[in-house]
């Protein structure tokens, strides 16, 4: 979607917002802190930061960026469901945190017990190899791992319960092929690592990845959407490599405490829309291979619902385990 149609729609989607106009809560006593699941440097820290500084200009507020890693993203869900529900404590996720919760079983935290806010963006992952690896697409790469079994190495940001893991794992089971799997408790770290040749592949959202890829320091192979990405046109999806139904998507979304009023978390979600709406932004997210999205409250959580029975029943099918 070309960035102009895109605002266009954005503000319409705004305008429908208009009519029921949220309560107009001050937000300026205090910081609103977002808190983020992973260390600083990767796709949801880099959306998180851009939502926290429109939402300081907007509400007159510092809006900033905590971030929590480690432990399947539990110490960062136990912070929000611990904090007051006012509208200052909110949480950024991905896709990642969704898959995590089918994952593992003793979870213990239901995404669904939170109260959604908003999608915030969303679009493909992205499979690359280091640079000087003899692997140019989907092909070579199972070429060369089937010639040399448990050879390869691949990085996933958030361990195995990510979006990153599992979209590795749908790699192998579709396959056949062998791969060593390095666990980080970001992408980031794992990107510093491919960069240095430590590991040989990943799956990374767009936003890190596209200028990676554009200033050839990675090879891009695929991306995991059904159509190809704006950002980088010449890169070929997994299904046009050959890999029949492979789609996973990337978002992020944000979330307030459980039992927030309804009336702060409208307000929350109509100044998010507002702000994915402005031009600056659009253009930033068409840089980096995502479009805004903006959903309503009840939206997104019905669609959160879905999205974890989804990816249960996949895990399930495929016999996926947390590693």
């Amino acid at each position: 979607m070309k960035p102009l149609i895109r605002s266009l729609a954005v503000c319409a989607a705004l305008a429908l917002t208009a009519a029921k106009p949220s309560m107009a809560q001050d937000f300026s006593a205090k910081p609103i802190r977002i808190i983020v699941g992973l260390v600083a440097g990767g796709a949801t820290d880099v959306t998180a930061r851009l939502v926290a500084q429109k939402l300081s200009e907007s509400l007159r507020t510092n809006a900033y960026v905590d971030n929590r890693p480690g432990g399947v993203f539990i110490p960062a869900t136990k912070e929000l469901a611990g904090a007051d529900p006012d509208g200052h404590t909110l949480l950024m996720i991905s896709t990642s945190n969704v898959v995590t919760q089918p994952l593992h079983p003793d979870y213990p935290y239901d995404l669904r017990a939170l109260t959604p806010i908003t999608e915030v963006s969303r679009g493909p992952l992205i499979l690359v190899a280091r640079k000087d690896l003899p692997i140019r697409n989907v092909a070579d790469l199972i070429d060369y791992a089937t010639r040399n079994p448990g050879k390869l190495t691949f990085g996933s940001g958030g361990g195995s319960g990510s979006s990153l893991y599992l979209a590795t794992e749908l790699l192998r089971l579709k396959t056949g092929i062998k791969l060593q799997h390095v666990p980080y408790r970001g992408a980031a770290a794992a990107l510093n690592d491919l960069l240095g040749a430590h590991i040989d592949l990943m799956f990374d959202a767009m936003p890190v990845m596209v200028e990676q890829a554009k200033a050839g320091k990675v090879t891009p192979l695929a991306v995991t959407s059904l159509k190809r990405s704006p950002a980088l046109p010449e890169v070929p999806t997994m299904v046009e490599s050959g890999l029949r139904d492979f789609e996973v998507v990337q978002y992020f979304a944000l979330f307030a405490p459980p039992h927030t009023p309804a009336a702060i978390a409208q307000r929350l979600r109509d100044e998010v829309a507002k702000a994915i709406a402005a031009p600056d932004v659009i253009a930033q997210f068409d840089k980096q291979g995502m479009a805004p999205v903006g959903s309503q409250p009840a939206q997104f959580g019905e669609y959160l619902k879905a999205e974890i029975d989804r990816w249960a029943k996949v895990i399930k099918d495929a016999g996926i385990k947390p590693e």
